[in-house]
């Protein structure tokens, strides 16, 4: 049985954050997921999630000053202090609405002293969240979507997981972008299959509803089951339209 998360940084996004929750709800979806909430108080999507029995999986960090560039401050030399403020709304807001997991956004940057600083600031995250129980993510992003971004690929991401060394540090792996990127979406879940804490998918390569393009869900899905996921995959797709209308993959790909 292959159970699904609501992203609701990409679904229903026409619905306040609450509404959209409980819009997963109706849908039937296990769970929830989403990208920034930081504009609606965490007790109001508590109570949400209350109403409707389901869980928040995660959510992410700040972003910075997107309008300037930012995409994730937690790999940028100098910007220690954003990047751990970030860390630590982050990480607040996950153990108020008891949330999974927090995706620590790397950012725009290359080289080794953003390694260096990256590998610092996961640090710091995962011992802030170690009190709460809460999992921190790092996620590969593609380089046609987010060109510039630290984070490029699953053995880049895996590296930095050894280095950091902490055990609530996990690989947040995308089917989208690994197949955007690498390719091989099967091999890299195998390779990385004990380092990974989330996994999301779209379809490749236009991110949208998993029922079409280039990667085969129905195989992807048997392949993580078989190697024993057990946990709900996160729908991290954008809707051609409206998200109601999108959800026929649910049945026959489940």
């Amino acid at each position: 049985m292959t159970y699904f998360s609501a992203n609701l940084g990409f679904l229903w996004t026409d619905l306040s954050l609450c509404d959209a929750i409980r819009a997963a709800k109706t849908a039937g979806f296990d769970t929830v997921e989403c990208h920034w909430p930081f504009d609606t108080s965490p007790a109001e999507v508590k109570a949400a999630l209350d109403e409707t029995g389901l869980r928040m999986l995660g959510l992410n960090t700040f972003r910075g000053d997107v309008a300037d560039g930012d995409n994730g401050l937690s790999a940028l030399p100098g910007r220690e202090a954003e990047a751990r403020a970030a860390i630590d709304q982050a990480v607040r807001y996950a153990a108020d609405i008891k949330a999974q997991n927090v995706h620590v956004m790397a950012g725009f940057s290359e080289g080794d002293a953003a390694k260096s600083t990256f590998i610092q600031n996961l640090g710091y995250a995962c011992d802030a969240a170690q009190t709460h129980g809460i999992t921190i993510l790092i996620e590969p992003l593609n380089r046609h979507d987010a060109p510039g971004y630290f984070l490029g690929t699953t053995d880049q991401a895996a590296n930095i997981i050894r280095q950091v060394d902490a055990p609530n540090l996990k690989l947040m792996f995308d089917c989208y972008h690994v197949g955007r990127t690498e390719g091989d979406v099967v091999t890299c879940l195998e390779t990385h299959f004990p380092i990974i804490g989330h996994i999301q998918f779209a379809s490749v390569p236009d991110r949208g509803a998993p029922d079409h393009g280039d990667v085969d869900y129905s195989a992807i899905f048997a392949k993580i089951n078989a190697l024993g996921w057990t946990a709900p995959l996160g729908a991290e797709y954008k809707p051609n339209g409206n998200t109601d209308a999108s959800l026929g993959w649910i049945t026959s790909l489940a």
